[in-house]
C-alpha cells in the first residue's frame, strides 16, 4: 500500500472515530501526524510541528476572546433582548429575530453551538407556548447562526479565509460571507413558509407574548449564570459563555446600553472596519480590542481567558497540521492529480461539495471545512473552475447541513425542544438534514461553479 493511501486512510479514520466517540478531532489529528509522521514519512517531531497553523490560532484565539467579554458584559444579552423587544409583539417575526440575533453573535466571533446554546432555550420555549412550530423555531436558529459564522471576523470565514491565504488561492470575503448567509436565509425562509409562517403572520399582534419572551430572555440569563441551560446541561460552561458573578460583571440590568457595552459594541464595529476596510489582521485587531477592554473593565474580564474556545482551537490546529503534513509530503498533490484524472472537472468540483456536506452531517463542520480546501488545493489550481466559487460552495455545502441532529446544533435543537414534540423533532431534523445533504451541494455547483466553468 503506497503512502499516500496510508496517509488519507488515517485522515478518514480521523473523522470517523470522532464522529462515533466522544474526542475532539483536532487531538486525534495531532496524534494521526505524530505516527504517520514518523513511522510513515520518517519526519522528526520539529517538522510536524512546523505545520502547525499560527496565524489561526491567533485569530481564533482573538474573536472567541473578545466574544468571551461580550458575553460577561452583557453585550450579548442585551443583543437579544434588543432583537426580541423590536419585533413588538408580533409572534410572526419572533423566528426571524432569532435568526437575526443567532447570526450577529456567530458574526461576532461566538462558535455556531455557543449561540445557539445562547439562543435555543429562549426560541424553543417559546415557540411550545405560542405555538410556533418547533421545527421551523430550529431551523431558524440553526441557519443565523450558520450564516453568520461566515463573517470576515466569524469563526467558520476566519477558517476559510485563513486557509485560502496560505494555499495562495483567490479568495473573496465578502463574496463568502454574503453568498452564506444568503443560503441560510434561503433555507430558513423555505421552513418558514412550510412550518406555518403564514398561519403566523395572520395572527397579528400579542403583546402578551412580546412580554413572555422577554421574561424567558431573563430566566435564561439568570440560568446561565449558574452554569447551564435548561435542556442543555452544562452546554453554556462548555463552550465557554458563563457569566461573571451575578447577573454580569458589572451589576447592571442586562436590558440597558451602559458605558461598558457601548465600548463593546464600538470595538466590534472598529475590529470589522478593520479588517475590510484597511486589511488589517483580524485575530490580532480582535485581541487588541480585547486586551484594550480589558484593562478599561477588569471586572468583566474575569475567567474571559478560560472561556476562549479551546476546543475548537484544538480541533482546527490539530486537522490542519494533518493536513499541511500531507502537504509537505505530495499527498495533497497526489489527491489532487487523482481528482484530476476524472476527466470533467465540474464532476469532480460537485463530489468535493457532495464530501463536504455528508461529513458535516455527522462531524465537525469546522473540521471539514480546514481538511477539504487544502484537499482541493491542486484541482483548483488547474484554473479549470473558479477557486472562488467552488470554495463558497463547498463551505455552503458544508455547513447548512448543521442542522441535523446527529450534529451539535441539531442536538441543542432537540434537547431544547418540549419533552411531547422532541422525538418529532428528531425526525423532521434528519428528515430536512438528509435531504439538505443531496441538494445544497447540486444548487451551490450550479449556481456557484457551473457559470464559471
Amino acid at each position: 500500500m503506497s503512502t499516500e493511501i496510508i496517509a488519507l486512510a488515517a485522515l478518514a479514520l480521523v473523522f470517523l472515530i470522532a464522529t462515533v466517540r466522544s474526542i475532539n478531532m483536532g487531538a486525534l489529528a495531532l496524534v494521526a501526524a505524530f505516527i504517520v509522521g514518523l513511522s510513515v514519512f520518517g519526519d522528526d517531531t520539529d517538522a510536524i510541528i512546523a505545520g502547525f497553523p499560527g496565524d489561526l490560532f491567533v485569530i481564533l484565539v482573538g474573536v472567541t476572546y473578545l466574544f468571551a467579554l461580550a458575553k460577561n458584559n452583557g453585550t450579548v444579552d442585551w443583543i437579544v433582548h434588543g432583537a426580541v423587544r423590536a419585533v413588538r409583539g408580533r409572534v410572526a417575526l419572533v423566528p426571524w429575530a432569532m435568526f437575526f440575533v443567532c447570526a450577529i453573535v456567530t458574526g461576532i466571533g461566538a462558535v455556531s453551538p455557543a449561540a445557539v446554546a445562547i439562543v435555543a432555550p429562549v426560541a424553543m420555549g417559546f415557540a411550545h407556548r405560542y405555538r410556533i412550530h418547533p421545527v421551523m423555531m430550529g431551523m431558524m436558529v440553526v441557519q443565523g447562526a450558520t450564516g453568520g459564522s461566515f463573517s470576515p471576523i466569524g469563526i467558520f470565514g476566519s477558517i476559510t479565509n485563513g486557509v485560502v491565504d496560505s494555499n495562495d488561492l483567490d479568495g473573496s470575503p465578502t463574496i463568502l460571507f454574503f453568498a452564506a448567509l444568503f443560503a441560510a436565509f434561503v433555507v430558513a425562509a423555505i421552513t418558514y413558509v412550510v412550518f406555518g409562517g403564514r398561519e403566523l403572520i395572520q395572527r397579528g399582534k400579542d403583546e402578551r407574548a412580546l412580554a413572555e419572551i422577554g421574561a424567558t430572555a431573563d430566566a435564561v440569563s439568570a440560568q446561565a449564570t449558574r452554569g447551564g441551560v435548561s435542556g442543555t446541561p452544562g452546554a453554556v460552561v462548555e463552550h465557554g459563555l458563563g457569566r461573571a458573578d451575578g447577573p454580569d460583571a458589572t451589576g447592571d440590568d442586562d436590558t440597558r446600553l451602559n458605558l461598558e457595552r457601548s465600548t463593546t459594541l464600538l470595538g466590534l464595529v472598529a475590529l470589522i472596519i478593520g479588517a475590510l476596510a484597511f486589511d488589517l489582521d483580524v485575530g490580532f485587531t480582535a485581541l487588541t480590542v480585547a486586551v484594550v477592554l480589558t484593562l478599561l473593565f477588569p471586572p468583566s474580564a474575569r475567567g474571559a481567558v478560560e472561556k476562549i474556545s479551546w476546543g475548537t482551537i484544538l480541533l482546527v490546529g490539530g486537522i490542519v497540521t494533518y493536513v499541511n503534513l500531507l502537504q509537505n509530503h505530495g499527498v495533497v498533490t497526489w489527491l489532487g492529480d487523482r481528482v484530476a484524472d476524472v476527466g470533467a472537472p465540474l464532476v469532480a468540483a460537485l463530489l468535493i461539495c457532495f464530501i463536504g456536506a455528508v461529513v458535516s452531517a455527522f462531524a465537525s463542520t469546522t473540521g471539514i471545512i480546514g481538511a477539504l480546501i487544502p484537499l482541493a488545493v491542486p484541482f483548483l489550481l488547474t484554473d479549470q473552475v473558479s477557486a472562488i466559487g467552488l470554495i463558497t460552495a463547498l463551505a455552503i455545502s458544508s455547513s447548512v447541513v448543521d442542522c441535523s441532529p446527529f450534529s451539535t446544533n441539531g442536538a441543542l435543537i432537540v434537547a431544547n425542544s418540549d419533552e411531547s414534540d422532541r422525538e418529532m423533532v428528531f425526525k423532521r431534523l434528519m428528515q430536512w438534514g438528509m435531504s439538505i445533504v443531496v441538494v445544497a451541494p447540486i444548487v451551490t455547483w450550479a449556481v456557484l461553479v457551473l457559470p464559471s466553468a
